[in-house]
């Protein structure tokens, strides 16, 4: 089967490799759909973001979807022919996180696509992947591959709302608007906030935000003061701020126009902020990170398959996966492009 395999910064290759072979409690899924997500850019673009670097031939991809074609002999959730959206978390369900119902921090997280251990975790961009029963979320009938596939970064999202905490009436500030704050978006309007502005610093992905839910959309590069003069007034105006860019200017930025009191859920990774200790003390923030999901990742695929939401505005290509460094390299074009898929044979 093939698989699309980082050797290291801008060595990516389309490659022959084998399927594990099928346990009783494992699923086999045919891969239909991978989206290309941040992180799989770092790994392609820098060979690994911070510290995490990759070390040794890594399978990329962690935002899949396809069909199961056949199921070990005590697997009951899923059926062949099923179509399933795959979690590629995989949590120990031993340490302390996981007894407190904090999966996402598990001490021995096998998180698919991922250099943070060695050896590496192997990623889903791949025609076959075998996965455990509790990973393979069956998706409703009529949603497509390519809708599945986003289950995992609006699950990003949904875990974010639930950090933010509740939502309904709240006005709301999302700050960059690629993929994941443009979900941050959706998963706000679904909480029931009553005003959404959304920011970047190209005007491209913009008008995807105000289709997708957001009241107001601004370029800041473009209009530096407009945000401070139309919702500084009175310290601020936005109960809750979502920062999905990772960028330190758009955090501190921002501090201006939320609110005292106000909640800052930090999404987008950025590497180390030099943060003005005064004014997140005298507003008294509540800065909160939000890392990865767990139950969310299930929430998402109802949301998909409920038909309340349609993620298609958001999926910019779907291109073959044997031209997956052309995929990349569009992917990584923020001015062309929101989600890029990989489309792999159904």
């Amino acid at each position: 089967m093939r698989a699309v395999v980082i050797h290291a910064e801008k060595d990516l290759r389309v490659e022959e490799t084998t399927a594990p072979e099928l346990g009783p409690l494992d699923v086999r899924v045919r891969i239909e759909a991978g989206g290309i997500c941040g992180s799989d850019l770092h790994y392609y673009l820098h060979g690994g973001f911070g510290t995490i670097r990759i070390k040794e031939p890594m399978i990329l991809g962690h935002e899949i979807a396809g069909t199961v074609q056949a199921v070990g002999g005590e697997v009951s959730r899923v059926k062949p022919g099923d179509r399933v959206a795959v979690n590629p978390s995989r949590a120990c369900g031993r340490c302390r996180y996981c007894q407190m119902g904090q999966q996402q921090h598990c001490t021995d997280m096998l998180f698919y696509g991922s250099a943070m251990r060695f050896p590496h975790v192997q990623g889903g961009f791949r025609d076959i992947l075998v996965v455990e029963e509790r990973q393979a979320v069956k998706v409703a009938a009529g949603v497509s591959a390519a809708m599945a596939a986003f289950a995992e970064p609006l699950s990003v999202c949904l875990h974010a709302a639930k950090r933010a905490g509740p939502l309904l009436g709240k006005r709301v500030l999302v700050t960059g608007s690629g993929p994941i704050g443009v979900l941050a978006v959706v998963a706000a309007k679904a909480a029931g906030a009553s005003e959404i502005v959304a920011t970047d610093v190209v005007d491209g992905p913009l008008p995807t935000a105000l289709k997708m839910g957001a009241t107001a959309a601004i370029n800041v590069m473009a209009e530096p003061e407009r945000l401070k003069a139309e919702y500084g007034a009175e310290k601020g105006s936005f109960d809750v701020m979502f920062e999905a860019s990772g960028n330190q200017h758009a955090l501190t930025g921002a501090f201006d126009v939320v609110r005292s009191g106000g909640t800052i859920v930090q999404i987008g990774v950025g590497g180390n902020f030099t943060l003005p200790m005064n004014v997140l003390v005298a507003k008294e923030f509540d800065l909160r990170g939000s890392f990865r999901f767990h139950e969310e990742f299930d929430w998402a695929v109802a949301m998909i398959g409920s038909g309340s939401i349609d993620l298609s505005p958001l999926l910019t290509a779907s291109i073959p996966v044997e031209r997956a460094i052309e995929a990349f390299d569009l992917a990584a074009d923020k001015s062309k492009a929101m989600k890029v898929q990989l489309a792999f044979a159904s």
